[in-house]
């Protein structure tokens, strides 16, 4: 008899949440569940105690250590606070082989494909042929990775983002909602793409690019 995994999720706003449906419908899919959420961990104490859609907040991210047969996922990351990714996760203080990765049972990931630990793959999302993708990433909803794109870890592919093949996307960026990249273009660690934006071209990283064509607003860092 297979036992079932119980995961506790990073976060408790809107990602969190999402992450906790999808482990819900990923059971519902099956003949037996194969997943439990247990709880959410979060930093601000005021909602330790608390419940979200159901779900008890057990602590703060340090308190992962208290839980040593659990798994873990992350749910934070925005275009807030995407740069501070990871040293949010790293406050837990848990081994990288204890993050489990998640896929929604309506995304389609090619075999081809390799997938990190940690990493959450929402619906509808599409990751095609020989795709690499990095530790705790998140791939939102309706997002499209072509071929052999390569996505460094700890970076958010929001909701529509098409990807074009070959791309190279380096550690912590945040691609915003439908944003486009060309084929064979690399964006710089720590980058943030806007909405809508269209990237043609390299980009340095630490940079904020809006618009289509897409171009250079500030810094990052």
């Amino acid at each position: 008899m297979t036992k079932i995994k119980e995961i506790i999720i990073f976060g408790t706003a809107g990602n969190a949440i999402d992450i906790a449906e999808t482990i819900n419908e990923i059971n519902d899919r099956l003949s037996k569940p194969i997943y439990t959420c247990i709880g959410f961990l979060d930093d601000d104490a005021s909602k330790w105690g608390k419940k979200y859609a159901g779900i008890k907040v057990l602590g703060s991210l340090e308190s992962a250590q208290k839980f040593p047969q659990v798994y873990f996922i992350n749910g934070i990351g925005n275009d807030n606070n995407f740069i501070k990714k990871e040293a949010i996760i790293s406050q837990a203080k848990i081994p990288l082989k204890r993050f489990i990765t998640l896929q929604h049972p309506t995304s389609s990931v090619s075999k081809s494909a390799k997938i990190g630990f940690g990493t959450m793959i929402f619906q509808n999302a599409t990751i095609a042929s020989n795709v690499n993708i990095g530790n705790h990433v998140i791939v939102f909803p309706n997002a499209v990775i072509s071929h052999e794109v390569k996505i460094a870890d700890y970076a958010n592919i929001t909701g529509g983002a098409c990807i074009s093949g070959r791309v190279s996307i380096e550690k912590s960026c945040y691609l915003g909602t439908n944003a486009c990249v060309k084929g064979d273009v690399v964006i710089g660690e720590y980058s943030l793409i806007g909405m809508g934006a269209v990237v043609i071209d390299d980009v340095p990283a630490n940079s904020v690019m809006v618009g289509n064509p897409a171009r250079f607003l500030k810094r990052v860092l």
